[in-house]
């Protein structure tokens, strides 16, 4: 009996939930009939000859954050801006709307007597989300809010689809990275991050402009694509009946242009590694490499850590950028070590003394560091170096003079020829650039090239193939020459305290939802 009326009991709360449930859905608005009341609306304006899609420009004098920060310039005086409408409250005669523009939003203060009776009217059958050109007087209303005293309002876009809910945002980051239109309209920090990196672009460019660099462009189809270690992507060109890769690398076309005695070039372009996603990588991303003739890799540490604090202290005002947990220091002068003194330094191993690859391959085992059979001295150097040291280089630091068999386009050390003038440098545990005192000497980059094909014959997939044009530019001559190359995401990554690449990417690569790109 008493498990009976336990089971009436819990029935009836069930359906006091399900009721209660049904009465806040008839109280959520329907989606679907706000959107068809938004397509009406832009019908009624069609048919009074007032269809906003039909205007063609407007003519724009400031920006809202230029008004607010430049106000007693300001106060007073007519400006015209234009922007979405991100709210708006109608209170009879007078009303208030705000407008968001490039630079940020404000206040706009609307009444019937200075609109006029019909734009008024307008005015309250606007929808939020609605882009809408204002003119009027600046001024500070009794809550001390800067604002714009509006005497014309006019709709230059109607808005078809409704947006995300002011307060909550648009928070689900797979929708953000989809749609990022809205997520730069519903998030004033993702805007301010897409703002900054273009001025770190821009700074980049004058810095390398102002010390006499040219800006070159390089084919992005080729057909053979080397210059780095990744698998390319593949397609075909129809014109030539031939299959072409997406280039992964600037670097070889760049070189040819050193031997034709541009002596230094640099180039800012995507770049395309057929590679898994993560917060560090996407398979297309964009690369800054730049090549100086009659330097080596010391010239470019030099210029690397020159330029860092420069853009940082042009774009972010301090060389002192807070990083997740951390604060990084570009002030300072940026710490120097070879790979071999790094994997020392956070193992006790110290490679100068393990002499063979049968010593090398025992102490990986001995430490659980996973190797391939094709896999020499060297290789096993580098993967102590990643398992064992990347984690611990947070403030910026050069790892220089790496193996040779890891770097197949590298100047050989003179004294240590099984090591090459290499650095990587590291911040937060990330790699940022790659830089090497380019190889120059044909008869060397043809064994290296003979070398890469081997690793691939054994599986390597991300091992290079001789370039002929290249090793034929090679032969007519290239200068003693530094090379470098910067991933241009993983800086802005780092000055706007972004912890994914996504992050930086307006439109990142995204797995097809459904059989469409949703």
């Amino acid at each position: 009996m008493e498990e009976q009326q336990s089971q009436q009991n819990n029935a009836g709360q069930q359906k006091g939930r399900n009721q209660n449930r049904q009465k806040n859905f008839s109280q959520e608005p329907d989606i679907n009939q706000l959107l068809k009341v938004r397509r009406e609306k832009l019908a009624e304006l069609q048919e009074a000859g007032k269809d906003p899609f039909q205007i063609t420009k407007y003519d724009v004098t400031i920006h809202s954050e230029d008004v607010k920060e430049n106000y007693s310039e300001w106060e007073g005086k007519e400006v015209s801006i234009a922007g979405r409408m991100m709210s708006k409250r109608v209170m009879g005669k007078a009303s208030f709307c705000n407008v968001q523009d490039l630079k940020g939003n404000i206040q706009c203060y609307v009444a019937r007597d200075d609109l006029g009776e019909e734009a008024y009217k307008a005015f309250k059958k606007m929808d939020i989300g609605d882009i809408v050109g204002v003119k009027g007087m600046v001024f500070t209303t009794k809550m001390g809010e800067i604002s714009i005293h509006a005497n014309s309002l006019v709709l230059l876009s109607k808005s078809l689809q409704v947006l995300p809910e002011k307060y909550h945002g648009l928070t689900n980051t797979d929708m953000r990275y989809r749609q990022r239109y809205t997520d730069l309209i519903m998030n004033e920090d993702v805007r301010k991050t897409f703002i900054m990196r273009s001025k770190i672009i821009s700074s980049i460019r004058r810095y390398l402009d102002n010390l006499g660099f040219l800006e070159v462009e390089t084919p992005m189809l080729v057909n053979n694509a080397g210059g780095a270690a990744a698998r390319p992507f593949e397609t075909h060109y129809n014109a030539l009946d031939e299959d072409v890769k997406l280039r992964i690398s600037l670097e070889l076309y760049l070189k040819r242009l050193i031997v034709g005695g541009m002596e230094r070039v640099y180039e800012i372009g995507r770049v395309f590694r057929n590679e898994g996603l993560d917060t560090r990588h996407n398979p297309e991303f964009t690369l800054m490499e730049l090549y100086q003739a009659y330097t080596d890799y010391y010239g470019m540490m030099d210029l690397t850590e020159n330029m860092f604090r420069h853009v940082a202290l042009e774009v972010c005002g301090t060389t002192t950028i807070p990083y997740a947990d951390v604060e990084i220091d570009l002030g300072k002068p940026f710490e120097r070590l070879t790979m071999i003194d790094a994997v020392k330094k956070y193992t006790g191993i110290d490679f100068e003394e393990v002499k063979t690859t049968e010593e090398a391959k025992r102490l990986a085992d001995e430490k659980g560091v996973h190797y391939e059979a094709r896999h020499v001295r060297g290789d096993i150097i580098n993967l102590f170096f990643e398992e064992f040291v990347e984690e611990h280089l947070i403030q910026p630091t050069f790892i220089m003079d790496h193996p040779v068999e890891v770097s197949p386009l590298t100047k050989r050390k003179s004294d240590k020829p099984d090591l090459v003038e290499r650095f990587e440098l590291f911040i937060y545990a990330r790699e940022m650039c790659n830089a090497y005192s380019e190889l120059n000497d044909p008869v060397d980059q043809r064994e290296r090239f003979k070398a890469q094909e081997a690793a691939l014959a054994a599986g390597d997939e991300e091992a290079n193939t001789t370039d002929e044009d290249f090793m034929n530019a090679l032969e007519i001559g290239m200068p003693p020459t530094g090379g470098i190359g910067y991933g241009i995401d993983r800086l802005v990554m780092l000055l706007t305290n972004s912890p994914a690449i996504r992050d930086v990417l307006l439109f990142p690569t995204m797995k097809t939802l459904g059989g469409k790109d949703q």
